[in-house]
């Protein structure tokens, strides 16, 4: 045991036959009414009209309202039929069985499941000697590719694949190291067979975008463990209409016509080969990148920077200067990015910076019903033509699905946007409420064809006036107003928001001119010193501001009243009857105007009633050399009470900051609690939001003569 400084035990840790589970799984669907066949082979799928589908097979076509697409490493085959090519690809994984082990025949209790991340191998007692399978590393792990290229064999059921033991011979050593008896054992089977893996290993489950009724639960590269819960979590979300609890990083929306074979395969060998890697915050992976998903300054700035993956985008994360330690150096504390972050922070608190926002999410809906369709989906106003304004789509249960900005380009005609790890998350549920309420719209995803630049800090009016006739002055381009016009010639529609929360545009253009419009900026900037910033310093200004993330602060777990949105939902919100060109929520006394029906509604005033459990808030951090980045415990007399959601390092206080959900009795301002980070509980204490004023908030206590400080 002198190899050994730690390990974890768990009690509850175990192994089951999968054969016998699968059975004891299809006996109690019977139970409750399920009818079974098999083996009955799909030959197609064909939807229809109204939603429902034809399965045909050989024994002839079953009608269903919906399928749910379990199909192992056939799911590929059944994505087809659709049109649908699911990144999913076959990995050749072995495990070993020996002979009775003496030693391990004389124990009086199982031996507990052995994992060995240094050797990449896990280990378990099979009657009384062992099995234990490894992870190759991605040089030497097999792939059964010619199954993506030509199908499954037909026929192919309990069959396995050639062993192969020198593939594995290194890990088959660590393990003798590491448990001695095995180097005398007798080895009796090798086992290998196939494994179904998504690029980051994670399976895909939920409703799929662009299909409607298709679900799928594919892509499981740890096999029968998941069955229980996900059939569980499966079922709860067809019968309620929503997913019982947020599990964004398995929804199968998360890739896109980007994933292709060859990223999936370059994926599937790195994540396989990571199997049993210590996992880094901001961690990184660069096997299949970059994707055709580059913005038109990759080649201008991949050099410049480092850059992180974003749903198939790359997008700098932090710029280098001469003199900085660069790459990619991940760490639990503070590496070499925390001083040039700083120095971006700085940049667009006291001048200019220009960042790539180009993997927002962004989709163009337009119609005689797109404001009837905006109001029952989001729990804000609808905005004026002209205007913009930040809303939420929430769940019949009062949830947060999705925070989207909504701009009215013109009557009847909206942007919206969303980040970049929602972009079909999001669209999926706009188009099945478009489809439910047969609402006459047209919703179109342009995220590819447009781009994005956000220039921000105390210069960036000055620097975009001088590219421009338009009047960007306050008076006539307020904030959260939304415009067409030119930039350097080049055709933008400019909002004037920044998650910055100083002053700022973002600036909508065609992709192929992202290049002209950057240069034009930059160079209209040098008086300035306009420079570049990243989404680590994009992170840090936008906690300074309070600024909630959806997936962080809120998500399918949390109501927007407990994550501080309630500026954001207006229960006795109006609608206008067709023909209605804007919301009219403050506007008492108008005909033609009906309370809007938004979804969640009812759900929210029952919140309201009963009372909030929980609440989101503000932390300071009394750290050393390491930052909160969420999911950390929050402790309160040596419990745990709850947790963080998102953290960094504050450049004004040289404090950390965090958000946490926390109990209603300890929420108020000035609360003593703690914070676990890396094993130590350090201070926090909960403080007043913001930490800094947004420039609006500033500039309008300014006009008021009233203090604008901090």
């Amino acid at each position: 045991m002198e190899k050994v400084l730690a390990g974890l035990y768990n009690p509850g840790d175990g192994h089951i036959d999968p054969y016998l589970l699968t059975m004891a799984l299809a006996a109690g669907a019977r139970k409750y009414g399920a009818l079974l066949n098999y083996p009955v082979e799909v030959t197609n799928l064909k939807s229809r009209s109204d939603g429902t589908w034809e399965v045909e097979t050989p024994h002839g076509i079953i009608r269903a309202s919906r399928v749910v697409n379990t199909a192992g490493f056939w799911a590929r085959e059944i994505g087809k039929m659709i049109g649908l090519h699911h990144p999913l690809i076959p990995v050749h994984h072995q495990y070993v069985v020996t002979a009775t082990i003496p030693e391990v025949k004389a124990l009086k209790r199982e031996v507990p499941v052995l994992r060995d991340l240094e050797g990449s191998y896990y280990l378990r007692q099979e009657r009384d000697g062992f099995l234990f399978g490894p992870y190759e590393n991605q040089e030497k792990m097999k792939l059964q590719e010619s199954w993506v290229e030509h199908g499954v064999p037909q026929g192919f059921g309990k069959e396995l694949f050639e062993s192969d033991l020198d593939r594995i011979m290194d890990h088959i050593e660590a393990a003798m190291e590491m448990v001695p008896v095995l180097k005398q054992a007798e080895i009796i089977n090798v086992v290998t067979g196939p494994i179904t893996y998504s690029p980051d290993i994670l399976p895909m489950v939920g409703p799929h975008q662009s299909v409607q009724n298709y679900w799928v639960a594919i892509g499981f590269g740890y096999g029968i463990i998941h069955a229980g819960g996900i059939g569980k979590y499966l079922s709860d979300w067809i019968l309620n209409g929503e997913p019982p609890f947020d599990l964004i990083e398995l929804d199968p929306n998360r890739y896109g016509k980007w994933t292709t074979t060859q990223f999936t395969a370059a994926k599937a060998r790195e994540s396989y080969g990571f199997n049993n890697i210590v996992g880094y915050p901001k961690e990184e992976r660069f096997a299949g990148r970059p994707t055709e998903r580059v913005s038109g300054l990759y080649e201008d700035l991949k050099a410049k920077c480092s850059m992180g993956f974003h749903a198939g985008w790359e997008q700098p994360h932090w710029f280098y200067k001469p003199g900085d330690d660069i790459g990619y150096k991940p760490g639990f504390r503070r590496t070499n990015w925390f001083e040039p972050v700083g120095r971006e922070y700085k940049q667009v608190m006291e001048k200019v910076g220009v960042i790539d926002l180009t993997p927002f999410g962004k989709f163009s809906i337009r119609g005689r019903d797109s404001v009837r369709l905006l109001d029952r989906l989001f729990a804000n106003v609808v905005p004026k033509v002209g205007f913009t304004n930040i809303s939420h789509m929430l769940t019949p249960r009062g949830r947060v699905y999705a925070e989207l900005t909504v701009s009215h380009v013109k009557e009847g005609d909206f942007l919206l946007v969303t980040g970049s790890g929602s972009e079909l998350h999001d669209l999926r549920w706009i188009e099945e409420e478009a489809v439910r309420g047969q609402y006459k719209t047209e919703i179109t995803n342009v995220t590819d064809e447009l781009g994005v630049l956000g220039v921000a800090g105390p210069y960036a009016r000055k620097v975009l006036q001088k590219l421009t006739t338009e009047d960007l002055s306050d008076a006539a381009f307020s904030f959260l107003l939304s415009r067409s016009l030119k930039i350097s010639g080049i055709s933008v529609t400019a909002i004037r928001i920044s998650y910055t929360g100083e002053l700022g545009w973002e600036l909508y253009h065609r992709r192929k001119d992202s290049a002209a419009l950057y240069y034009a900026i930059m160079e209209a900037g040098q008086e300035e010193g306009i420079d570049n910033f990243g989404t680590y310093a994009l992170n840090t200004l936008r906690l300074e501001k309070a600024f909630r993330a959806w997936g962080a602060e809120m998500n399918c777990d949390t109501n927007p009243l407990e994550a501080g949105l309630k500026y954001f939902i207006k229960l006795n919100k109006d609608f206008l009857r067709m023909g209605a060109i804007f919301c009219v929520a403050f506007i008492p006394n108008v005909k033609n105007a009906e309370p809007a029906d938004f979804i969640g509604k009812q759900a929210l005033k029952q919140f309201i009633e009963k009372g909030l459990q929980r609440q989101l808030v503000y932390l300071t951090l009394e750290t050393d050399n390491v930052d909160p980045e969420g999911n950390e415990s929050v402790w309160y007399n040596n419990k745990v009470i709850g947790n963080t959601t998102s953290g960094s390092y504050s450049y004004s206080i040289h404090q950390s900051l965090a958000f946490a959900y926390v109990p209603m009795e300890l929420s108020r301002v000035g609360q003593k609690l703690e914070v676990e980070l890396l094993g130590k509980n350090y201070p926090a204490t909960v403080v007043q939001e913001p930490l800094v004023m947004t420039e609006p908030t500033r500039t309008r206590l300014q006009k008021k003569g009233g203090s604008a400080k901090g």
